[in-house]
């Protein structure tokens, strides 16, 4: 039985790929995409429990993909990316998201935050 099933949103194809083997041996299902538009896509013809997601992406921002995400759901999302000034922690929470993570980042937290997230957002959450 699944832990979960997240959507991983990182241009970086390592992170992705980092990310995907880390939480699937946790016993997450794990979805990836590289950019806001294609996260958008997957979002709507799936059903997820979290977003993991970097702000600094070519097209549309972390930022914009996570209002576009709020604008329809209410699933825990949480920023993972490189930035760690407190103006972009700032912009990211009012934009939405649930946690901030930053680059480079411990398995242990990034397994921390998820569960936390999880835990308090309960279960499937559907669009």
């Amino acid at each position: 039985m699944s832990e979960g099933r997240i959507l991983v949103v990182d241009d970086e194809p390592q992170i992705r790929r980092v990310i995907r083997l880390t939480l699937n041996l946790e016993g997450f299902e794990v979805d990836d995409t590289k950019s806001g538009d294609e996260a958008l896509d997957h979002l709507r013809s799936g059903m997820y429990d979290l977003v993991l997601l970097d702000i600094d992406m070519p097209g549309m921002t972390g930022f914009e993909t996570c209002r576009a995400i709020r604008a329809i759901s209410d699933m825990p999302i949480i920023m993972l990316t490189a930035r760690n000034a407190e103006k972009d922690k700032v912009e990211a929470l009012d934009a939405g998201a649930d946690d901030y993570i930053t680059k480079p980042f411990s398995t242990p937290e990034l397994l921390a935050r998820v569960g936390a997230a999880l835990t308090r957002s309960g279960p499937f959450v559907e669009l």
